[in-house]
């Protein structure tokens, strides 16, 4: 089976990327992009969420969903798959040219490849759990699907 890569948004697939600029309209908000949104979701304070939707740039708002003093959300660890999944739905399902992408990407398997992340990507080493590449592909499926 042939595999793609993605993890910078320069990369060649980078638009797969949560950093990349396609911004979402998903809960009655417009989102700056879907790491804007995931991050955004880990907290029950609506000012922090809003300073988050707000944030300059997906690094920003990635560094300010990791801020630990801040309280998170208690079902955050049940929850944080399908927000990704509804992120990325909203994402290719909101950007044409980004569903025909991933559309051209056929059977082949999508791995976020990335040391830094074992659970989102595969962990650098194919070791991870690469959720996103895995939501990635159920998305495409569903596009295929006309869903």
């Amino acid at each position: 089976m042939d595999s793609i890569k993605f993890y910078l948004v320069a990369d060649t697939y980078g638009c797969f990327s949560n950093f990349a600029q396609y911004p979402i309209h998903i809960d009655g908000e417009l989102w700056p992009t879907s790491e804007h949104y995931f991050q955004g979701q880990k907290f029950e304070d609506a000012d922090q969420r809003e300073a988050i939707r707000r944030a300059r740039s997906a690094m920003a708002a990635s560094k300010m969903g990791r801020d630990r003093t801040k309280k998170l959300r208690a079902d955050w660890e049940q929850v944080k798959d399908e927000i990704m999944l509804a992120a990325v739905r909203a994402k290719f399902n909101q950007h044409l040219k980004l569903a025909s992408t991933l559309l051209g990407t056929r059977d082949a398997q999508i791995i976020e490849h990335t040391a830094t992340d074992s659970y989102w990507g595969d962990g650098g080493n194919g070791h991870g759990k690469n959720k996103l590449g895995q939501i990635l592909m159920q998305v495409r499926e569903e596009l295929r699907r006309g869903r």
